[in-house]
């Protein structure tokens, strides 16, 4: 086994080669009856390595002995090279060939330096498959992060943080000035890399990469002015100031289904004020750290600011958000996600963001133009497979006009494509997992033997999904009400479960009867009627005329389940900071 070079070709340019995927997987699941010494550096000094343009390459020590068999990724034994602040305290290993052509993978490259390593702690076997939703087979490995491991990632992280928070906030704005850039660069190879991972269309996800770098730009443009001082009321013989500091190192746990959009909220905020990060993507989109990581290491930001590692234990993910160096927890996911990470940190002070679901409703009135309001609500419930937190869930249409309404909404998904997401033409791909699709159906299914009928339109790409993925027809449900699961728990998924309601008051007292509050819309002419009614709704945005579009410049808050705190607009940058009075008097003479 000594010597042994493995290595990846390049993806196909769509699905339809799941050989190569597999001879991967088979590739990272190689057992190697070995013990390895093992070379890490991170952001700020990355080990890329040898590679070659398409390909990737693991180099294995010529120093390994023999010791019992090992999954390929689970070290044992290990020891980092940690120079003065490594960035990435945990290995990671890649099985999912680059999209990137000459834009590298982040590589650990398995080394006999005879430069002193420091001990560091045994690894966890833990082996993380992400399991592409469009064939269900696995596509990328990572090695899971120990709970002994994650000892070291607090550790660097207040180590950097001594320097980091002294740096002024024109560097700071320098270096994400110089990342939005390298982002934006990568458009195209980032969203085949996203496409692969979590099965969104590929016409729309260069698009999360454009406007994550615009929402990031945003940020930075107002970042003066959200992190200045503010002063306190004059007085002859005194100075007085509220300065806002960094609250420390920031834990950023994050979902797949918009991972730089939702990671963008967060971090872009955490290193203009001053703080270290620690991110932990979700197992099925694992790239995007790594991808992130590099950009910021080329942007210049220093070792030990921005960590990553992979996690798929709820212990191990306990453990450090239980630790007493990390500031501050941000949590991007489920309610009970969300809920379990709140109970972990309940043991000691500190504050916890969490962005959760959502169950949002659109009230159509009677005076809306059917065709446009059709075509709105459809893609608001259906793009991205309706896998967003405010994706439209529930559709209260006024009586008056809800059969021609209804009538419309079949009209528009007879030109909506179900099937390959690598297929420009495609507007619907698979969702993220056999459970979810599972989820799904069992929601039309409890609808369906209450009452509800399914009034899909019929479309041959809804009758003939691909043989192999998480394909779920968008689903058009008339009838519902709320005892059925499809109109009271989040379904993430295509389906518009279409109700009808007498009145404004009923369709509001509707809208507010759900344990999230998220966002909600409303659809009228009338826009005074609409501002009316919005005051009255109970969730952290309320669109008029709209849906299912975070603005940069407000805040993006949950009420009720939805979750606490905010990010996004001035108000985002408040998390990431705690204010510091200075009360100076002028010395006597």
């Amino acid at each position: 086994m000594e010597g042994l070079s493995v290595h990846a070709a390049n993806p196909p340019p769509g699905v339809a080669r799941p050989g190569a995927v597999r001879d991967m997987a088979a590739a990272s699941q190689r057992r190697i009856g070995r013990r390895e010494h093992l070379r890490l550096r991170g952001v700020g000094g990355t080990e890329l390595g040898a590679r070659s343009r398409g390909r990737r390459l693991i180099r294995w020590s010529k120093s390994c002995r023999r010791t019992r068999p090992e999954i390929l990724g689970g070290w044992r034994g290990a020891r980092i090279c940690h120079g003065k602040l490594p960035s990435i305290a945990t290995a990671s290993h890649h099985t999912c060939p680059s999209t990137l052509g000459p834009f590298p993978l982040l590589q650990h490259i398995i080394s006999s330096s005879s430069e002193r390593l420091e001990p560091y702690p045994i690894m966890s076997v833990e082996v993380i498959n992400t399991i592409s939703p469009t064939t269900n087979e696995a596509i990328i490995t990572r090695n899971g992060a120990s709970a002994a491991d994650l000892e070291q990632l607090p550790k660097v992280a207040t180590e950097a943080f001594e320097s980091f928070r002294k740096t002024t906030l024109k560097e700071r704005q320098d270096i994400v000035r110089k990342f939005l850039k390298g982002l934006g660069d990568h458009e195209s190879d980032l969203a085949q890399e996203l496409t692969v991972q979590m099965g969104r269309p590929i016409a729309f996800t260069g698009k999360e990469i454009s406007t994550a770098v615009k929402r990031g730009e945003y940020l930075l443009k107002i970042s003066d002015e959200a992190l200045k001082d503010t002063d306190g009321e004059p007085e002859k013989g005194f100075k007085r100031f509220i300065r806002k500091v960094p609250v420390g190192p920031v834990l950023i746990i994050f979902a797949w289904n918009y991972p730089y959009l939702i990671l963008v909220n967060s971090l872009i905020p955490a290193i203009l004020a001053g703080n270290t990060v620690i991110l932990k993507p979700s197992p099925q989109t694992p790239t995007i750290v790594e991808r992130v990581a590099q950009i910021f290491s080329d942007a210049g930001l220093p070792k030990g600011v921005l960590q990553y590692f992979h996690c798929g234990s709820p212990t191990v993910m306990e453990t450090i958000v239980r630790d007493p160096r990390i500031a501050l927890v941000c949590f991007t996911g489920s309610v009970a996600g969300g809920l379990a990470v709140q109970k972990a940190a309940a043991d000691r002070i500190v504050n916890v963001g969490l962005e959760l679901g959502g169950k949002d409703p659109a009230y159509i009135r009677d005076d809306v133009d059917i065709d446009w309001a059709a075509e709105e609500i459809v893609d608001g419930a259906i793009f991205n497979s309706g896998q967003s937190c405010c994706s439209l869930e529930r559709v209260y249409v006024d009586e008056k006009i809800h059969d021609g309404f209804v009538a419309a909404v079949q009209k528009v998904l007879k030109g909506y494509k179900l099937g390959d997401p690598f297929d420009k033409s495609t507007h619907v791909g698979p969702v993220i997992s056999k459970r979810s699709k599972e989820a799904i159906e069992a929601h039309i299914k409890d609808a369906l033997d209450k009452g509800a009928k399914d009034a899909t339109p019929e479309n041959e790409s809804f009758a003939n999904p691909p043989p192999k993925g998480n394909f779920v027809k968008p689903t058009l449900l008339t009838g519902v009400d709320h005892s059925m699961t499809v109109m009271t728990e989040e379904t993430f998924g295509p389906v518009i479960p279409i109700m009808k309601v007498k009145s404004d008051a009923e369709a509001l007292k509707l809208m507010n009867d759900s344990e999230f509050g998220l966002t909600a819309s409303i659809w009228t002419k009338d826009t005074d009627k609409g501002y009316e009614l919005a005051e009255d709704v109970e969730a952290g945005t309320v669109f008029v005329n709209r849906c299912d579009y975070p603005s940069p410049d407000l805040a993006w808050t949950g009420y009720k389940n939805s979750g606490k705190g905010q990010t996004l607009g001035r108000f985002g940058f408040e998390q990431f900071v705690k204010s510091k009075s200075f009360h100076v008097k002028d010395y006597p003479k």
